[in-house]
C-alpha cells in the first residue's frame, strides 16, 4: 500500500511515531465496530485528507495484504460531506474529486450539522465517526482519542486518530506522501473554514512591487504552526510573530517614571499542607525589589484548574506582571498551565517548538499513543510521559522567551510568566536569564528599591500615633513594622526608591522621640 510504504521508507522519526500512534487507533476501532458501524467525516480540508488516507492505510493493514489485489483495495468505510453554500468552490471541486478517485461511499448532508447527522444515524447504524480533529481545533476541547458525543447530540463514539498531530506533522505526511490536496494551501490558505471567515495567512505574503499584487507561499512553508488559523478573519489570535520582550505590558512608557507592580502565584497542595515550605515567593520578591517593582502579594493555591485559573484572571488584570511556580509538568497535579490557558479564554494546543525542547531534553522515546497502557515501572519507559501532551501550551497567548542557558524556553503569556523552578538556585538561573532577556529587549528596569531599619525598645503603643502620622508625611515610602520575638526591640523599616525622602523620614520620627530613642540596624 502506497501510504504505508512512503511512511516506512521516511526518515522521519517523528512522522513514523504519529503514522503508527493514528494507524493504531484506527485498527483498534475497525476491532471494535464492523465496517457498516464506522463512518468518516470528510470536508476538504488538509486534516481530513491526512485522516483519508491513514484510514486507507489503516484498512489496508486491518484486511491483510492477502485481501489485497493489484495493491489496492476498495475503501469500504461511508463517507460524511457537509455541503454548504458558504463552502470555498475549490473545496467542494477537490471533495468531488477525491471522492470519485477513491471510489468513497459519500453521504452528502445538505442540512445543519446536528439535525444532518441525526437523520444519517437514525437511517444508518453507524456507531462511531472518524474525525480529523486536533488540539488547538475549537472542538477539540476536552476530547480523547475516543469520546462520546456531547450530551444533546445524537450518541457515537468520536474517533480521533490525529488528536496530538501538529501543523508540522500533518504537512510532513501529506509531503512525504505525495497525496494531492486542495489547491487552496497552495494559495497561502493554512487553515479553511467559510468563504465569509478566511483569507490567505498575511504571514506568507510575498509582495511584489513591479505590479503591487500580493503572492502568498504554499501554506506548508508556514514556519510557525502555532498561526495556522491567522487567517480566520473572525476570530485571529494575537499574534507572536515580532513580539518584542519589551512588550510585558501594553503601556509600559507610561509606567517608566510610576510604580510597577507585580504579584506572584504558588500552585501547590504541598504548601497548603505544611509538606514543604515556600521558598521561592520570598527569594522572587526581594529579586523584583532589586529591579524596583512592587509586589503586591503571593497567592498560595491548590492543585486545581478553576482556583488557578480565577487568581491569574484577577492578578493580571490588576498587576503590571504576574510570575506563577510550580504545578508544571505531566503528573495529574501539574495544573498550572491549564489554569492559565482558561484564565485567558483559550485552550492549550501543540506547540512544536516546546515539544522539540522537551524531547531533547527527556528523549525521544516518549512520543507515544495518548490512550496506551502505562509503562512498567522500574524501565527505561519509567519516563513514559507523553510529550506531545506535555508540549500543550496556551493558544494564540504564549511567547517562548529562550536563552542559551535554559535547557527549556520561559513561558510568557502576555503579562503572566510562568516558571519552572523548584528550588532557589533553579530561580536564579531563571530570573538572570530573564533580566537578561529584558534588557536586550529594551525594556528599562526601574530604579531599586533603597531601605533602612531602625529598632527601638519602645512599645507599640508609644509607637503607634507617631508612626501613623509618618506615614501621611511620607506616602511615597513603605514603612513597616515588625518584631522578631514579642520581648525582642521592634524594627521599624524603610523601603523606597528616594534615598533622601529616606532620610528624611527617619530625620522626622527621630524628632518626635527623646534622644537616643533609635538605632541602626546594619
Amino acid at each position: 500500500m502506497e501510504i504505508d510504504k512512503a511512511i516506512r521508507e521516511s526518515d522521519d522519526r517523528r512522522l513514523k511515531t504519529k503514522y503508527n500512534n493514528a494507524i493504531n487507533v484506527i485498527q483498534r476501532t475497525l476491532a471494535l465496530y464492523s465496517i457498516e458501524e464506522v463512518a468518516f467525516s470528510f470536508n476538504g480540508g488538509k486534516d481530513s485528507t491526512v485522516l483519508l488516507h491513514l484510514l486507507r492505510a489503516g484498512y489496508f493493514l486491518h484486511k491483510g495484504e492477502q485481501s489485497c489485489s493489484n495493491g489496492s483495495l476498495t475503501f469500504p468505510i461511508r463517507t460524511i460531506y457537509f455541503e454548504s453554500n458558504s463552502a470555498f468552490p475549490e473545496i467542494n471541486s477537490f471533495t468531488y474529486d477525491t471522492a470519485s478517485k477513491y471510489v468513497l461511499q459519500l453521504d452528502i448532508i445538505r442540512s445543519d450539522f446536528k439535525s444532518g447527522l441525526e437523520a444519517l444515524l437514525n437511517a444508518k447504524p453507524i456507531r462511531a465517526i472518524f474525525l480529523g480533529v486536533r488540539i488547538g481545533d475549537p472542538t477539540a476541547v476536552g476530547q480523547e482519542q475516543f469520546s462520546p458525543s456531547s450530551p444533546g447530540w445524537p450518541p457515537f463514539m468520536r474517533v480521533n486518530p490525529i488528536l496530538d498531530w501538529s501543523y508540522r506533522d500533518v504537512w510532513a505526511f501529506i509531503l512525504t506522501c505525495k497525496v494531492q490536496y486542495c489547491s487552496l494551501y497552495d494559495q497561502g490558505y493554512t487553515s479553511i473554514g467559510s468563504i465569509h471567515d478566511t483569507l490567505p495567512n498575511a504571514l506568507l505574503c510575498i509582495s511584489d512591487s513591479s505590479n503591487n499584487q500580493e503572492k502568498f507561499k504554499p501554506a506548508y512553508m508556514l514556519s510557525d504552526g502555532r498561526l495556522e488559523r491567522a487567517g480566520r478573519v473572525k476570530k485571529v489570535s494575537p499574534s507572536i510573530c515580532g513580539t518584542a520582550i519589551a512588550n510585558v505590558m501594553d503601556n509600559v512608557d507610561s509606567h517608566k517614571s510610576s510604580l510597577l507592580k507585580a504579584s506572584a502565584i504558588a500552585v501547590g497542595d504541598e504548601i497548603l499542607f505544611g509538606t514543604i515550605e515556600d521558598q521561592l515567593g520570598p527569594s522572587l520578591c526581594k529579586k523584583l525589589h532589586s529591579i524596583g517593582w512592587s509586589v503586591s502579594q503571593i497567592a498560595v493555591l491548590q492543585n486545581d484548574i478553576d482556583s488557578v485559573a480565577e487568581e491569574v484572571e484577577r492578578q493580571k488584570a490588576s498587576h503590571d506582571m504576574v510570575f506563577v511556580y510550580g504545578g508544571v509538568g505531566p503528573l495529574h497535579s501539574d495544573v498550572t498551565l491549564a489554569g492559565v490557558a482558561k484564565a485567558f479564554g483559550v485552550r492549550l494546543a501543540p506547540d512544536e517548538e516546546f515539544e522539540e525542547y522537551l524531547k531533547q531534553l527527556i528523549g525521544d522515546h516518549c512520543t507515544g499513543d495518548r490512550n496506551e497502557q502505562p509503562y512498567n515501572l522500574g524501565s527505561q519507559e519509567t519516563f513514559g510521559i507523553q510529550i506531545s501532551q506535555m508540549a500543550l501550551l496556551p493558544e494564540g497567548t504564549t511567547e517562548l522567551l529562550h536563552h542559551d542557558k535554559l535547557l527549556l524556553p520561559l513561558i510568557k503569556c502576555q503579562n503572566v510568566i510562568i516558571l519552572t523552578a523548584t528550588n532557589v538556585t533553579e530561580l536564579d538561573k531563571e530570573w538572570n536569564c530573564l533580566i537578561e532577556l529584558l534588557r536586550s529587549g529594551g525594556l528599562s528596569l526601574m530604579e531599586p528599591y533603597t531601605s533602612k531599619s531602625l529598632t527601638t525598645n519602645l512599645s507599640d503603643l508609644e509607637a503607634a500615633q507617631p508612626l501613623s502620622k509618618l506615614c501621611l508625611e511620607f506616602p511615597d515610602l513603605h514603612i513597616g513594622c515588625y518584631r522578631k520575638s514579642r520581648q525582642g526591640p521592634l524594627i521599624i523599616s524603610f523601603e523606597g526608591k528616594d534615598k533622601p525622602r529616606i532620610e528624611a523620614a527617619i530625620e522626622s520620627l527621630c524628632k518626635k522621640f527623646h534622644r537616643g530613642a533609635f538605632s541602626e540596624v546594619v
